[in-house]
């Protein structure tokens, strides 16, 4: 008779989220994940025989499946892009956790940004949310280029807004950028 699992994929998932969002993946020890998720190191290896780097793959496919339900179907959505940009600011309050959790996407770059192991699954993850923006910029009338370039500064500031919320201690950077994003993606 099999054993079941001590703890279930999704809780385990999420805890494994938290230390590589809390340590990125240089500093994701198999202790620290083994603390976080009750497990033993054998526990983590029988769950993930290819290790560390599987552990960090299946993250960051959960991951891409949430943001793709909760911000990239709703933008891609026939909903006015006044309306999407305010769905996709309500996922990301929640993804963030009002700007208490850091990137997982960054927390995962390799300073070699062309051969980390999951560098084309960023990429990928930035290309899609970058063009889900762009479509629904051009949706509100903008020409291609300049709404690419408006997505772009969007990611880029949500992202800057996260670093320094993390770097000063407060989520207000967060709350600002979530205050101002509607008004810079659609003017």
């Amino acid at each position: 008779m099999a054993r079941h699992p001590s703890i279930a994929d999704d809780e385990l998932l999420a805890r494994l989220t938290g230390v590589f969002q809390d340590l990125g993946y240089a500093g994701a020890s198999l202790v620290a994940l083994s603390e976080a998720t009750g497990l033993k190191r054998a526990s983590l290896y029988h769950r993930f025989p290819e290790g560390k780097e599987q552990m960090a793959q299946e993250v960051l496919s959960a991951a891409d499946a949430w943001v793709s339900e909760h911000i990239l179907d709703p933008l891609k959505s026939n909903d006015p892009p006044e309306v999407r940009v305010r769905q996709m600011k309500k996922a990301l309050n929640q993804l963030y956790s009002g700007g208490k959790q850091a990137c997982l996407l960054n927390m995962l770059s390799s300073a070699d940004v062309d051969e980390g192991p999951f560098s084309n699954h960023i990429r990928s993850a930035f290309k899609a949310w970058i063009d889900a923006l762009i479509a629904v910029l051009v949706d509100a009338g903008f020409e291609k280029e300049l709404a690419r370039q408006r997505a772009e500064r969007a990611v880029a500031l949500l992202h800057g807004s996260l670093v320094l919320s993390r770097g000063m201690g407060t989520t207000r950077p967060f709350k600002n950028y979530l205050k101002d994003v509607e008004r810079e993606l659609l003017g």
